[in-house]
């Protein structure tokens, strides 16, 4: 089988691998789309301090289950699945309480195992949702993203008297947008300085006076201009730059919430004062737990589509310049998704 092989930082390959059986308690997938994410763009540039290599990348992708390991039922075999790349062990602290992603023993496919940029990759059949007829391959391969969304948005809660902001038009920042406007009806800003970024969000549900490009407009006189009063009450930072948090800081409303998504290694400057005098709450959100039934339903029942953000689909063997258009372009491209060739 052909697979994308990250062999160390900055060194990328389309390799011939044999093709995996699937070991007791697994499903073999394959492989239709798989998302190019900034985690595997960060695990090229040898900046994600939790993979090894050499290492297949991608944890967001969509197949077909061709075959099942022991202990797995042979009525599985045709299923078009969607996979979570959560895999945690079930026993220590944070699973026995019902919080999986951070799991102290955590395997996501694709960082710590091999995951879906190939063509075919066996998972565990509990990670493998099946995706309703229907439902679009390409939407269904960005249902991991937006479980990233769903478990934040769980994860701080949302009211129907919140107003929201949202730091980045990037693919997490549009589904969080489609998840607070259309799941949860409430008004929110979405910033970013790409004019073409922030073109997508329309799509995702925004009104044109919740659109802020920061490149032209400072963001408190923006909100000041469209009528906010003491700060939006939900921020979610979906850029991860330290100074963004310093300024969520400054300008949450008093008893807001900051949704922080993200992995910069950097530290912020966040004054206690406000964080106390405010009485602020920060909700860290790593992955998701357990999100991708509740996504699957959002997008059966058309609450939500995925797809929006898709931009482009790139064969295979082209994994080099999709990885440099999901980089470097961010003017034409959102999601990328690289095309496996299987049916789904």
């Amino acid at each position: 089988m052909l697979s994308v092989v990250v062999e160390q930082p900055m060194r990328m390959a389309v390799c011939e691998r044999p093709t995996p059986e699937p070991a007791e308690g697994e499903v073999r997938v394959r492989v239709r789309f798989a998302g190019i994410c900034g985690s595997d763009l960060h695990i090229f540039h040898g900046k994600n301090p939790f993979a090894t290599y050499p290492r297949i990348v991608g944890h967001e992708f969509v197949g077909r289950v061709d075959a099942v390991g022991a202990g797995v039922s042979v009525l599985r075999l045709g299923e078009r699945v969607v996979v979570d790349p959560v895999v945690s062990c079930g026993q220590c602290h944070a699973c026995r309480i019902g919080r999986h992603n951070v799991c102290s023993r955590l395997q996501v496919i694709g960082v710590h195992r091999d995951g879906g940029f190939t063509e075919y990759a066996c998972v565990p059949a509990r990670n493998a949702y099946v995706v309703p007829d229907g439902m679009a391959a390409a939407s269904a391969a960005v249902i991991e993203p937006f479980a990233v969304a769903a478990h934040v948005t769980h994860r701080t809660g949302v009211l129907p008297t919140d107003l929201a902001l949202i730091y980045g038009a990037g693919p997490v920042g549009l589904n969080l947008l489609q998840v607070l406007k259309r799941v949860y009806g409430i008004r929110a800003f979405i910033t970013d300085h790409v004019d073409e970024r922030l073109a997508l969000a329309r799509g995702c549900g925004a009104e044109d006076d919740e659109i802020i490009n920061t490149s032209r407009e400072p963001l408190a006189q923006a909100l000041a201009r469209r009528g906010v009063e003491g700060g939006p009450t939900l921020v979610y930072d979906a850029v991860c730059h330290p100074a963004i948090l310093e300024e969520a800081v400054r300008i949450a409303a008093p008893a807001g919430r900051i949704g922080v998504l993200g992995f910069s290694a950097t530290p912020s400057a966040l004054p206690q004062q406000l964080l106390t005098g405010k009485e602020l709450t920060l909700y860290a959100s790593r992955l998701n737990c357990a999100m991708f039934p509740t996504v699957i339903d959002w997008i059966a029942r058309g609450l939500v589509d995925p797809g929006h953000i898709v931009t482009h689909q790139v064969g295979l063997r082209d994994v080099a310049g999709a990885f440099d258009l999901a980089a470097s372009q961010p003017r034409v491209s959102c999601k990328v998704l690289l095309d496996l060739g299987g049916d789904a």
